[in-house]
């Protein structure tokens, strides 16, 4: 059934008014073996596969302020280690900053204090500054609001926000793990200042998580968001989960594995029909999907980067997708007709 799979042009997407990004996103919470997920990798690798980004043009590197850190509130050793490796690289010069399209985030805990966390314009100020002495430039593409402040009201985040855009410090806003409706807030109130308000919104998406066909990707749509899925192989299951675990080599997906054994084993097989690897197929899906800008890969190795690239070639046939809904259904489509009339 090889025929089914056929190779396509490669492109990019754009955030923002104009700004282009390749069509998968560099990731970097894997950077330094320090985070939630998968086994450790060390700095100096790190490095070997940001080098490699220039050959692959991959333009588009995510990260966040507390990557490199136990994410957790009660400890911050480790904090901003991600950022500074990046810093590290950039700093060898070359054009590597005027390449690249840099993107970091601004909510988690970095430290045990109560303005160590959220998004007072406190926060967001002192944030900026760190991640900015951290990557070692002067301004960031893409600050990313990782999570929805429930406390802070929007006029302060977006005063914030705009002093940092008037100072050169910030290009573009984006939000992470958003609701349809703090969306559609944020951007209400961002049009009230006259601001240009959020540009993306970066949401936990995959075949297996396809909460956000909902009302998220409606609202991104509507109000001319860029998509940038984290998680596209979720947290590994997609890459061969099953391969793996029978390998020793990702024990932390045995609960997931177990849930989800049943579709685990069609949507291997069906990999295997179609001669393509599994991590290809969720990413070509990803991509197949207008609506997605740029999917955020995380890879530990410059092996893995490389191998990443392949999902750029692959076209997935309407039969393959239906095979695909079949195996991982969604929501039954966008709010509110997937529930009602």
């Amino acid at each position: 059934m090889a025929s089914a799979v056929t190779a396509v042009k490669s492109g990019t997407f754009r955030i923002g008014s104009d700004m282009e990004v390749h069509r998968l996103g560099f990731g970097t919470m894997r950077l330094t073996g320090r985070g939630i997920w998968g086994p450790p990798s060390d700095p100096a690798e790190a490095l070997r596969t940001l080098r490699r980004l220039p050959q692959l043009e991959v333009n588009f590197i995510d990260t966040a302020d507390v990557y490199g850190g136990p994410q957790s509130p009660d400890m911050a050793q480790g904090y901003g280690l991600s950022e500074e490796i990046i810093g590290r690289w950039l700093a060898q010069g070359g054009g590597r900053r005027e390449r690249i399209v840099l993107a970091t985030k601004v909510y988690q805990p970095m430290g045990p204090g109560p303005n160590d966390r959220r998004l007072s314009a406190y926060r967001i100020r002192k944030a900026c500054e760190d991640s900015l002495r951290r990557l070692q430039t002067d301004h960031i593409d893409l600050y990313q609001m990782h999570h929805i402040d429930r406390l802070t009201p929007w006029e302060e985040i977006w005063q914030a926000m705009q002093l940092l855009v008037q100072q050169g410090k910030v290009i573009y806003v984006g939000s992470s793990n958003f609701a349809a409706w703090n969306i559609a807030t944020a951007q209400c109130a961002a049009a009230a200042r006259h601001c240009m308000g959020l540009v993306s919104e970066q949401s936990l998406y995959n075949l297996t998580c396809r909460t956000i066909e909902l009302e998220v990707i409606p609202a991104c749509r509507h109000y001319g968001l860029g998509l940038i899925p984290w998680s596209p192989l979720g947290r590994g299951l997609l890459g061969g989960g099953l391969l793996k675990a029978a390998e020793g080599r990702r024990a932390n997906l045995n609960v997931q594995i177990a849930k989800r054994r049943p579709q685990l084993e069609l949507y291997e097989a069906l990999c295997r029909e179609i001669g393509e690897q599994p991590a290809d197929v969720a990413l070509a899906w990803l991509l197949h999907n207008p609506d997605v800008t740029a999917p955020i890969v995380g890879p530990r190795t410059k092996e893995q980067l490389i191998a990443s690239q392949r999902a750029l070639a692959v076209s997935l046939s309407d039969t393959l997708l239906q095979r695909l809904d079949e195996i991982w259904p969604g929501p039954g489509g966008e709010a509110p007709k997937a529930y009602a009339w």
